[in-house]
């Protein structure tokens, strides 16, 4: 019974996220949700009290990091960005493929996927209309790399985050790890696009120039990559990301005496607050039969075979469940090995390519696009899906193998 109440109340707080009810924010159901886990005795307080102080630092290092992304936003960093695209593709639309594909790559990784969702698919959207290219491609793309182009860093999701917490490797040992499942994910990717979609990269509209040229937002980018190497120093002192993040936003913001208000709206604090109490929903329903039937059926070898099972269940439990609650669901059985750990993240990254409810990212895309009258295809976002999340699994878990048995 109560596994099935657990269940129950993990069901209604991803239905809501899914649906969101006239934009209300997720936590608006996970709040009480973890309250009624509480009080029903699913979780005991010292138990959700431990969840909270786990995810804490977590949690603030993703509010930091959506304020960095709004903030380098509003310096300019993504309408340049696209300026660049534009003069890349020189009007080719294939050409424009490839630089969405580096652009959408690198926001992912330095910024996080909400940056590359929210702030880069509008810019996306405008530089294919200013060379004369259908959108469609370049549309899908800032999608689909929203969460497979996060595998690179700790700092690139907030399935890393967790995942890195509890790894015991360092930041450049992670990110030495990930670099070739990164790139392999990329590339295939790649290729299914370009096949994918043949007919709309060899048409032509007619080119709305914006006449949004201008200089580079030099000052935000020499912020931004201080405080990327900033993420790499720190770590091995013991201080957390966050700090970084922080310290990053306030260079950012200085400049343009942004008021408290708009850094409040930025860190999105519901979001936050829904973060801390899924764990707790999910502890619930953990502690109550999840994890012992994932300790039973997850390999303990962190062989090619093993490696691929647990990416592939990842996967089916980001498109089942969402890719965050899977996350928080597998850790604890995953967290001891690393190989297997990363295998994981692997699969919460790239799984959610598969359909709309395998991140909370690719809704949040679906909206935007909705609000900028280029509505995607459901079917179309499920072939792709189907296309795409299976041969990237695959490569990226073969090179994540290589990676770790011969230091590649």
């Amino acid at each position: 019974m109560s596994l099935i109440i657990a269940a129950a109340l993990l069901a209604a707080v991803l239905a809501f996220a899914v649906v969101r009810p006239r934009g209300l924010p997720e936590a608006v159901a996970a709040v009480p949700a973890a309250g009624l886990a509480i009080v029903f005795g699913l979780v005991s307080w010292d138990d959700a009290r431990a969840e909270f102080l786990e995810l804490g630092p977590t949690v603030g290092f993703l509010a930091a990091i959506l304020l960095l992304a709004h903030l380098a936003g509003e310096h300019g960093v993504f309408r340049y960005a696209g300026r660049v695209a534009a003069r890349i593709s020189r009007g080719d639309p294939p050409r424009l493929l490839v630089a969405v594909f580096v652009a959408a790559a690198l926001t992912t990784a330095l910024l996080s996927l909400d940056a590359t969702v929210v702030l880069l698919t509008p810019v996306v959207l405008a530089t294919a209309a200013r060379v004369g290219a259908r959108a469609r491609p370049s549309a899908y793309a800032s999608a689909h790399l929203a969460n497979s182009a996060s595998l690179l860093l700790p700092v690139s999701n907030l399935t890393n985050l967790l995942a890195f917490a509890a790894s015991g490797l360092t930041f450049l040992g992670f990110t030495g790890l990930m670099t070739l499942p990164w790139l392999a994910v990329i590339v295939t990717e790649y290729l299914v696009f370009r096949r994918y979609f043949r007919d709309d990269l060899r048409a032509r509209e007619e080119p709305r120039p914006d006449g949004g040229d201008g200089p580079p937002p030099r000052y935000a980018l020499v912020v931004l990559a201080v405080t990327l190497v900033g993420f790499a120093v720190v770590h091995p002192l013991g201080v957390h990301p966050a700090w970084v993040a922080v310290a990053g936003a306030v260079l950012l913001a200085v400049p343009h005496r942004v008021s408290p208000r708009t850094l409040l709206r930025e860190v999105n604090l519901p979001f936050c607050a829904f973060v801390l109490a899924l764990g707790v929903v999910v502890l619930a329903v953990q502690q109550h039969g999840l994890e012992r039937f994932l300790g039973a059926i997850v390999p303990d070898d962190a062989g090619l075979l093993g490696l691929l099972a647990v990416a592939f269940l990842a996967a089916l439990l980001a498109n089942l469940l969402n890719n965050l609650p899977a996350t928080l669901a597998l850790l604890p059985v995953v967290e001891a090995n690393p190989g297997l750990l990363l295998a994981m993240l692997i699969g919460v990254n790239v799984g959610p390519n598969l359909t709309y409810v395998g991140s909370l990212a690719t809704l949040l895309w679906r909206q935007i696009l909705h609000t900028h009258d280029a509505a995607p295809d459901s079917r179309d976002f499920l072939k792709l899906g189907v296309l795409t999340v299976p041969p990237a699994l695959v490569v990226g878990v073969l090179a994540l193998w290589l990676s770790l048995h011969f230091g590649i």
